[in-house]
């Protein structure tokens, strides 16, 4: 349920987004990349709209949203492949454990040697993208690629999803409760099992019956879930503009959060590969390993942040750290992807 995949019919054909994606592709984007900024800059002219008071009641269709991606998810879980895919244990155990104990591990060491305020809500940001689950569509294109084991790599995302809906919200409660900010963890708990558990559990009781359904309107309901990601980043930013929460922010600021989205997506890249290397995985386990372990999900990370942040003047600066890192993982893991490609290919001649 990843923005990147080649089989979104909403971007293939005629039209306003078929020209996006277009002018998008040969800028090296997607044309999702480009939608966002668009959400951005709509906020900062017309943050009015959005706000929870606003005229359009974003705020009701977003909640709502939520659990319909989540409930389709779950209809695309198939519980017979998910227990046919345990026995590479070690794989999984590497992409989950880079996934929710190295990623917020690497953060917290790295805040404690800058000396970061955790009340900073770029900070909160960063820390916030460290424990958010892997990609799903992204990962296994990339996989795919690279000529990395593609079953191990749907087989990681889909639990890693799973796993996230517990986990992030309990690394989230943790950080905050460490520092001046705070968590009601029974509230977002509740509305964790009403938005978002609950519909996974019924998506996958009717995988049975709706499974096929889902798969054959795959990329129909990839745009229906980049359309509600669209709306909440626009609602977000909206209520931090209204705000005005980024005026302290530079240009600087972003470009060092780059600088330290880039530096910490090669250094987990790294540290993976070196594991996968001591464990002796095979080439393509390796492959699942880097491309796995180093993503991060924009959707879950969107999606989750109407949960875990009842104050919405604040998701938007939340967000910006999840979105830069999206925008490079993308660019950056593509270029890697081509290369292993090459690799692989020379490997057989």
């Amino acid at each position: 349920m990843e923005p990147v995949h080649k089989e979104n019919t909403a971007a293939n054909g005629v039209g306003l987004i078929p020209r996006v994606n277009r002018f998008a592709n040969r800028l090296g984007l997607d044309w999702f990349l480009l939608a966002l900024l668009l959400m951005i800059v709509l906020a900062y002219l017309w943050p009015e709209l959005g706000m929870k008071d606003g005229p359009l009641a974003l705020g009701t269709i977003t909640d709502v949203g939520v659990s319909v991606i989540f409930l389709f998810y779950g209809l695309r879980l198939s519980p017979e492949k998910l227990k046919a895919g345990l026995s590479n244990w070690r794989l999984h155990l590497l992409v989950q454990l880079s996934t929710f104990v190295l990623f917020p591990v690497l953060i917290l060491v790295l805040m404690q040697v800058v000396g970061a305020d955790s009340a900073n809500l770029l900070w909160l940001g960063v820390f916030y993208l460290a424990a958010l689950p892997s990609t799903v569509s992204s990962s296994v294109v990339m996989v795919s690629v690279a000529g990395g084991n593609i079953p191990a790599a749907i087989f990681n995302a889909s639990i890693s999803s799973l796993i996230g809906v517990f986990i992030t919200p309990l690394w989230m409660g943790v950080f905050l409760s460490a520092g001046a900010g705070t968590m009601d963890m029974q509230e977002v708990m509740l509305k964790l099992v009403v938005q978002v558990l609950v519909p996974v559990i019924v998506g996958i009781l009717l995988h049975n019956r709706l499974g096929a359904f889902a798969e054959r309107y795959k990329a129909k309901i990839r745009f229906f879930d980049q359309s509600i990601i669209l709306l909440i980043v626009y609602s977000s930013f909206c209520e931090s503009y209204a705000r005005n929460l980024f005026g302290g922010l530079s240009m600087l600021h972003l470009i060092g959060l780059g600088a330290v989205m880039l530096t910490l997506f090669f250094l987990i890249y790294g540290i993976i590969t070196g594991i996968s290397r001591l464990l002796n995985l095979t080439w393509e386990d390796k492959i699942t390993a880097v491309f796995c372990g180093s993503k991060k999900s924009l959707v879950h990370g969107t999606v989750m942040s109407k949960v875990l942040f009842p104050d919405a003047n604040v998701v938007g600066v939340v967000l910006l750290p999840i979105m830069i890192y999206h925008a490079l993982q993308l660019v950056v893991a593509s270029i890697i992807a081509q290369a292993s490609a090459r690799k692989a290919a020379a490997r057989q001649l």
